[in-house]
C-alpha cells in the first residue's frame, strides 16, 4: 500500500483528496502548513507529496526540497496555473503539476504514473518486495522465492484487487499460452506457504485468483 502526504492549507480539499485515495486503497497523512509537512517528510517514509506551492511557513518550492533530498516523489496541486509557474515547478524537480479545480479521475492517473516509475519497494502487509534488489521479506526476515515465484508475486501485489484468469497470469508471468495452468496452481501453492499468504491469494472458482490486501 503506497503512503502518501497531502500538504495543503485547505481543509475542505485536504478531506477530499484523503476521501478519493483512500477509495482506492492509498494510506494517507495531510499538514496545514509548511513546517508541519517537513516534520513529517522527516519523521515518516512515504511514497508520493502532493504538495500546494502557496502555503503558509514554508512554501511548497521550500518544501520541495525538503523532499528530493529523501527521494520522495512531488505532485504540485495548486492554483498557480500560469506557463511560468508550471515551467518553474517543474524545472525545480517536481514529478507532476496539476492545476485547481481538478478532476479526481485525473489526479489518481497522474499519481498512478508518477508511483510506476519511483516504485521500487512494495510494502504488504508483513511483506516488502524490494523490486530493486528482486527481494522479498516477510516480517523483515529474506525469505528465498524463485525467479517465477517472485515474478507471480510482483504480478499479484501489481495488480492488488482484480480478479486474473490463469491465462492471464501465464501470459504475464511466463509469458506463454503453451504452459499448462496447473504450473499457476502450483507456484500459487508455494507462495501461500512461503509467505503465509493462504486468505490473501483467494482461489475464483472457474476464473483463477485475486491478491487481496
Amino acid at each position: 500500500m503506497s503512503k502518501i502526504l497531502i500538504v495543503e492549507d485547505e481543509q475542505p480539499i485536504v478531506d477530499l483528496i484523503i476521501m478519493c485515495l483512500k477509495a482506492n486503497g492509498y494510506d494517507t497523512d495531510y499538514a496545514l502548513d509548511g513546517e508541519a509537512g517537513a516534520d513529517l517528510i522527516c519523521e515518516r517514509d512515504y511514497d508520493l507529496l502532493l504538495l500546494d506551492i502557496m502555503l503558509p511557513k514554508l512554501d511548497g518550492y521550500e518544501l520541495l526540497a525538503y523532499a528530493r533530498r529523501e527521494n520522495i516523489p512531488v505532485i504540485f496541486l495548486t492554483a498557480k496555473g500560469e506557463l511560468q509557474d508550471r515551467v518553474k515547478g517543474l524545472n525545480m524537480g517536481a514529478d507532476d503539476y496539476i492545476v485547481k479545480p481538478f478532476e479526481p479521475e485525473e489526479l489518481l492517473a497522474r499519481i498512478h504514473c508518477v508511483l510506476r516509475r519511483y516504485k521500487s519497494v512494495i510494502r504488504l502487509p508483513d511483506i516488502k518486495i524490494d523490486t530493486r534488489q528482486r527481494s522479498v521479506t516477510l516480517h523483515d526476515q529474506p525469505v528465498h522465492l524463485t525467479l517465477k515465484e517472485y515474478e507471480l508475486l510482483l504480478y499479484l501485489a501489481e495488480n492488488g484487487g482484480t480478479a486474473l484468469s490463469r491465462g492471464q497470469i501465464l501470459a504475464n508471468v511466463w509469458e506463454s499460452d503453451d504452459e499448462d495452468t496447473r504450473t499457476v496452481d502450483l507456484h500459487i501453492q508455494r507462495l501461500r506457504k512461503k509467505l503465509n499468504l493462504e486468505k490473501t491469494i483467494q482461489t475464483l472458482p472457474k476464473i483463477g485468483y485475486r491478491f487481496e490486501v
